[in-house]
């Protein structure tokens, strides 16, 4: 079977995560697409990346590529995507994949009407512990689940000093904390329970710094299924990171403490073990441990597995039923719970119907 070839859209994460990724996979890269000549040819040399263009329309004329990766900013997405799709071309993109649901809705119009195979970059689903924190819940071992508690403190953004693209804060651009870091949150939650009925939210900035997009939320909320649970997150925490991810049924509990998954029933409590399937590539060779780690747990791991499964929909093999692809359908799912949120917050937390 042929080497299916592969543009990236995007000079930062695109050239740091998806080439590496996307070659890892088996794809070959053959052109980078972004917005400066100078910094283009620059990234394309140093990735070993044939050529390079500021036009994606162009670029897919020139290579005849058959996937498009895109890891721009939000606002860019759904135009980027549109032109991607009619070209014919399958599409990964960058969360979140739409700037509002009506973006989003479009999207998955235009990919189905195509019959092109769509992903959002969900890559957190195969991280091997909330693989199995899910499977667990899956499986029944801890009966119904009826409370879930998901909170998150980051030190990310809490110098205002620190170094980072001045999109992130930029409503118009698409900024914040909550597609930045909440779609991976809302994205785990769909893929683990299902559909939400109800929630109220609050959008907030904790660090000392100026006006413009959050870099907090907190959200609570029901689900379709009865279930109740709290989401909270920010990145804007001075400190160590420290998280809860535990999850109340009624035959036990399961829980991740870093990257181990434990559960409680009448029988005890005990770890759950990572079965060979749900583990992650090794990582590049490296001398800095933590390096290693977080290439394979944060970066090239995750996205090397969401790569593979596009390769296999791409040519028509089944995904492995281990995670399950996070689609545009999934992608629209998370947007429309952030157009909510979004909604909530502007009237004070209001609790509103799904």
């Amino acid at each position: 079977m042929k080497t299916i070839s592969a543009i990236v859209v995007g000079t930062g994460f695109g050239s740091r995560v998806h080439v590496p990724a996307l070659r890892a996979a088996g794809f070959e890269v053959v052109a980078l697409v972004g917005r400066n000549e100078e910094k283009l040819a620059r990234k394309a040399a140093d990735n070993a990346i044939p050529d390079h263009f500021t036009d994606l329309g162009e670029a897919i004329s020139a290579t005849g590529a058959e996937l498009v990766t895109i890891a721009t900013t939000p606002d860019t997405h759904a135009p980027l995507a549109h032109q991607a799709i009619e070209r014919g071309c399958h599409v990964l993109c960058e969360k979140p994949y739409a700037f509002d649901a009506a973006e989003g809705e479009a999207l998955v119009a235009a990919a189905e009407r195509k019959r092109i195979v769509h992903m959002v970059a969900h890559e957190f689903r195969w991280l091997p512990e909330r693989a199995l924190f899910g499977r667990a819940i899956r499986e029944g071992l801890i009966g119904e689940p009826r409370f879930l508690a998901m909170d998150q403190f980051i030190p990310f953004c809490a110098d205002p000093s620190t170094r980072l693209p001045s999109w992130w804060f930029e409503k118009g651009a698409g900024g914040g904390w909550l597609g930045a870091g909440g779609s991976h949150q809302i994205d785990q939650i769909c893929d683990w329970f299902g559909d939400f009925r109800s929630l109220s939210a609050n959008l907030f900035t904790v660090s000392d710094r100026p006006e413009g997009a959050e870099d907090s939320y907190s959200m609570r909320f029901v689900m379709k299924n009865g279930m109740e649970g709290s989401l909270q997150q920010s990145a804007g925490a001075w400190g160590p990171p420290a998280s809860l991810c535990r999850c109340a049924g009624t035959k036990g509990s399961v829980w991740l403490d870093g990257d181990k998954v434990f559960l409680a029933d009448s029988t005890g409590t005990r770890q759950l073990e990572v079965p060979p399937e749900l583990e992650l590539p090794k990582p590049p060779l490296t001398d800095d441990p933590a390096v290693a780690k977080r290439l394979a747990q944060f970066e090239l791991g995750p996205f090397t597995r969401l790569a593979e499964t596009m390769k296999d929909l791409i040519e028509g093999r089944p995904a492995q039923d281990c995670v399950t692809p996070p689609t545009f359908h999934d992608g629209l799912a998370c947007t429309k719970i952030m157009d909510a949120m979004r909604s909530s917050a502007a009237q004070g937390g209001a609790l509103l119907t799904l």
